[in-house]
């Protein structure tokens, strides 16, 4: 049955989360201690190694590396995951204003997308600041990827419910990556770990925003609109999905990663896939509640590999 809000619990809940950004926020420079000794980056330091758990840390080509081999592709990994997650912060940025700009006076929505813009902009502050002292010259997004990423910008104006699912898919899977390495992992280097803190914290509310606005808007779309997003949804997932998970290009011909490694580590990988659902188990099940995986739009999740 498709979720329905009340306009007063929306509102109430759009003003809650704009609070909240009031009392509990963060300064990339003023709350990060950059210069202190055991923020420094060593990218020989064992701490970036690949943990056993990682798809491509578990294979035999890299625990055959090198020690400083190991920890500098752990590295280089975390700062093109930084620079691919500055880049996708600007497209969100540019989304949000685009989203504000449609709004009427007195609109709860207006404030928190102001909040959550200057959000973003620290988050990309932190990231690009961590690339810059990686000693990396990361790659982030193919020229495809950034062509798409201007077109889902406007989406914030055009249609916002698409926009925020691909908010969703951005954000859902590195923020459950994030918040499973805070939980079991020992031994993170303290600059990585601060950043990581830091992120899911603000981006809570920021996925909290997303999921709300969904189930206010979504019930009330006509069914084209409503067969826009159910086939657009599983296509931006899949492909959000891939980029945040899966090592870039740059890494791969970097440290001549052999093909065959990559397919054993992601491609047939049947507990990596089975990490990427439970990464996205969340948005599936909101999509559900929306009435966005019945018929055609099932089989479609099922054919992106999507589907348990």
């Amino acid at each position: 049955m498709t979720m329905t809000m009340t306009p007063s619990a929306y509102e109430d809940t759009v003003r809650r989360l704009s609070h909240q950004s009031v009392t509990k926020h963060f300064d990339a420079y003023a709350d990060v201690d950059w210069d202190a000794p055991e923020m420094a980056i060593d990218p020989d330091d064992p701490r970036f190694e690949l943990p056993a758990v990682d798809p491509l840390g578990a294979t035999t080509w890299y625990r055959e590396q090198p020690p400083d081999i190991r920890a500098r592709i752990g590295l280089h990994r975390i700062a093109v995951a930084m620079k691919v997650g500055e880049q996708f912060e600007s497209v969100l940025k540019r989304g949000l204003l685009e989203f504000a700009a449609r709004l009427p006076n007195g609109a709860p929505e207006f404030r928190y997308a102001y909040h959550e813009v200057i959000e973003e902009a620290q988050h990309s502050l932190m990231f690009q600041e961590f690339v810059n002292r990686s000693g990396f010259d990361a790659a982030g997004l193919g020229r495809l990827d950034r062509l798409g990423a201007g077109f889902v910008a406007t989406l914030g104006r055009r249609f916002p419910p698409l926009f925020f699912v691909f908010v969703l898919g951005g954000e859902e899977p590195i923020d459950h990556v994030q918040r499973r390495t805070l939980r079991s992992e020992g031994g993170l280097h303290p600059l990585l770990e601060r950043i990581m803190r830091i992120h899911v914290t603000e981006e809570a509310r920021h996925l909290s925003f997303a999921r709300h606005y969904l189930k206010r808007e979504v019930p009330g779309l006509t069914g084209f609109r409503r067969a826009q997003l159910g086939i657009g949804a599983p296509l931006i997932l899949s492909v959000m999905a891939r980029m945040m998970l899966q090592p870039s290009s740059q890494i791969v011909a970097r440290y001549a990663i052999p093909r065959e490694v990559i397919r054993t580590a992601y491609t047939s990988n049947p507990a990596h896939r089975a990490a990427t659902l439970d990464s996205l188990q969340k948005v599936r099940q909101l999509c559900g509640e929306l009435g966005l995986l019945r018929g055609g739009y099932k089989r479609l999740w099922d054919l992106l590999g999507l589907w348990k």
